[in-house]
């Protein structure tokens, strides 16, 4: 209902749904312990590269159960193809219809990007909901639009 709210409104911010068990500070006792285990750190996302201080790794502390360490992982290749758009997906720049591979070359089945990987990704959700039928029954110079 809220989001209907803003929705017609034309506004657009984060609210709580639950303000009489949530607080704006949240879990303290969870976040106490996550922070006891894990210390933040740059990370590289699929799709988007590399952005500061937006991932977790194990404090030094914990390094017997550190598994990049265990298992001697090198750096993680975050590039997608180069015909593939999902970071500008990702980004909100572009929709997955604007890609030239969406329902071709880039299925569930055959996902080239970070956002046909997962169900909840968006190209995905476009997929499952039918939208890659709806570009083969338009003239490809309105699909691309």
């Amino acid at each position: 209902l809220m989001t209907v709210r803003q929705l017609e409104a034309g506004t657009y911010t984060v609210e709580n749904q639950y303000p009489r068990v949530v607080n704006r500070e949240g879990n303290r006792v969870a976040q106490d312990l996550v922070n006891n285990v894990f210390e933040v750190c740059d990370r590289k996302w699929r799709g988007v590269g590399s952005i500061p201080k937006s991932g977790y790794k194990l404090r030094y502390e914990f390094r017997e159960h550190d598994a990049e360490r265990i298992f001697d992982v090198k750096e993680i290749d975050t590039q997608e193809p180069a015909n593939c758009i999902s970071g500008l997906v990702l980004r909100g720049v572009k929709k997955p219809h604007d890609c030239a591979c969406f329902g071709k070359e880039c299925t569930p089945e055959n996902p080239l990007g970070a956002t046909m990987v997962s169900a909840e990704g968006a190209c995905a959700a476009y997929y499952a909901y039918g939208r890659h039928l709806e570009l083969q029954k338009r003239p490809a110079e309105v699909a691309h639009a």
